[in-house]
C-alpha cells in the first residue's frame, strides 16, 4: 500500500452517524484493497456489501483452482500462503477473510445498496437497511452477480441452473452443460467424473481459448472418446421438463435431460450504473466511462474498481491486474483535498 499523511476531510465524520469520506460499494477483493487504502491514508470510509464477505469467490465452484498464483491474488501487501502452485478457492476465502478481519475492515455485509444520489455537497447513499453520506463513492461490484441469460423456452425451470457449485448432485443424471469455458469445462468434467451423462453444447467450433492449460487436453480427450457428447457450432434451443432441444448445424436435436447448467457468463448491473448517472458507451461491451488514471466516471467523486471497469467484457480485469485501482483512487482523492486547502 502507497502511505500518506493523515488528513482530515470531514472532521465529524464517525460510524455512528453513518457519514464517512468514502463508502465503498462491494465487499470483493478489491473492495477490500480499497479499505485497506483508506486505513493507510487516515480517511473514513465504510464497505457495504449485498452478500458475504468476497460474496463472488464465495459462489465459485467448490473445488475451483484459481489461474494466478497466490502472489498475484495478495492485496495490501499481506502475503498470500497456499499450499499449491495455484490456490484453491477456500484458501482464498481464508485469506480475504483473515485480511479483513485482522484489519478490522469497516464492512456492512447482506446489505444492499439501492440508489446514490447527489445532495447538497456529498452523496447519500440509499440500503435495504438504511442511508449513509459520503464525500466520494468507490464502486468495486464486480460481474458476478447477474448471468447472461439465453432467453429461450424453459429458461425459467427449476432444473437450469447458471450457478454450478459442486458434482454430487448431479450424480446419475442427464446432464446439459452450455459454453465451453473454464466454468463449464470444470463443470462437465467434475459431473462427468461422478457419473453424471454430460452432453456440452458449445456456439464455437472449439473448446474455448481461456481454459486452463492443464484441463484443455482433459476435456478434449473425454471429448474424442465419447465419454462427453459435445455439439459444436449448436444452441440450446428449448427446455422442458424431461428434454432439451439444441439447434446444431445439421438441424434441432432433442435429447433426455434432467439438469441444465448454463455457463453462459455474467455481467454488472448496468442498470444500477445507468440509474446513478455512469454512461456507458454505445457498443455491446457498454463500457463504463472512466479516467484510467484516476479511476473517477464521468459522475464527479464516484470512482470505479476492479472487473467492472470492463463492462461485458469481463475477461479483461483480474483480482491481480486491478489491485492498483484502490492505489490510484486514494491518490486522486488525497490529490483533491490538497487543492482544496491551499485554496481555502
Amino acid at each position: 500500500m502507497m502511505t500518506f499523511p493523515n488528513f482530515e476531510i470531514m472532521n465529524s465524520v464517525n460510524d455512528t452517524d453513518n457519514k464517512f469520506e468514502i463508502i465503498i460499494i462491494g465487499g470483493g477483493p478489491i473492495g477490500i484493497a480499497c479499505a485497506l487504502e483508506c486505513i493507510d491514508a487516515g480517511l473514513s470510509y465504510c464497505v457495504i456489501e449485498k452478500g458475504c464477505l468476497v460474496n463472488s469467490l464465495y459462489n465459485y465452484p467448490s473445488g475451483m483452482t484459481f489461474f494466478s498464483t497466490s502472489e498475484r491474488l495478495e492485496i495490501g501487501g499481506v502475503p498470500f500462503v497456499s499450499n499449491n502452485v495455484k490456490p484453491t478457492r477456500p484458501e482464498a476465502l481464508e485469506y480475504y477473510r483473515r485480511v479483513a478481519t485482522s484489519n478490522r475492515i469497516n464492512i456492512h455485509l447482506q446489505e444492499e445498496v439501492i440508489d446514490v444520489k447527489f445532495v447538497g455537497k456529498n452523496y447519500v447513499v440509499q440500503t435495504n437497511k438504511k442511508s449513509y453520506e459520503s464525500t466520494y463513492i468507490i464502486l468495486a461490484t464486480g460481474f458476478y452477480d447477474i448471468p447472461i441469460y439465453m432467453k429461450i423456452p424453459g429458461e425459467d425451470l427449476p432444473k437450469v441452473r447458471h450457478y454450478y457449485k459442486e458434482p454430487h448432485f448431479y450424480s446419475m443424471q442427464k446432464v446439459v452443460i452450455v459454453g465451453a469455458n473454464n466454468s463449464a469445462v470444470d463443470a462437465a468434467l467434475e459431473t462427468f467424473r461422478k457419473g453424471a451423462d454430460v452432453t456440452m453444447v458449445i456456439r464455437g467450433n472449439e473448446i474455448g481459448t481461456r481454459v486452463k492449460y492443464w484441463v484443455r487436453p482433459d476435456i478434449e480427450n473425454r471429448i474424442k472418446e465419447g465419454s462427453i457428447k459435445a455439439f459444436f457450432n449448436s444452441t440450446l434451443a428449448a427446455v422442458r421438463e424431461h428434454e432439451a432441444d439444441i439447434q446444431t448445424p445439421d438441424g434441432i436435436v432433442t435429447i433426455p435431460n434432467d439438469y441444465v447448467i448454463a455457463m453462459t457468463g455474467y455481467r454488472p448491473n448496468f442498470d444500477f450504473l445507468r440509474k446513478i448517472g455512469i454512461q456507458l458507451s454505445d457498443d455491446e461491451k457498454l463500457q463504463p466511462k472512466y479516467d484510467p488514471n484516476t479511476m473517477e466516471t464521468n459522475q464527479r467523486n464516484i470512482y470505479l474498481a476492479g472487473v467492472v471497469c470492463g463492462g461485458m467484457d469481463t475477461h479483461v480485469w483480474f483480482i491481480e491486474n486491478s489491485r492498483e485501482h484502490a492505489v490510484s483512487i486514494i491518490e486522486d482523492i488525497l490529490k483533491k483535498h490538497l487543492l482544496t486547502v491551499k485554496s481555502n
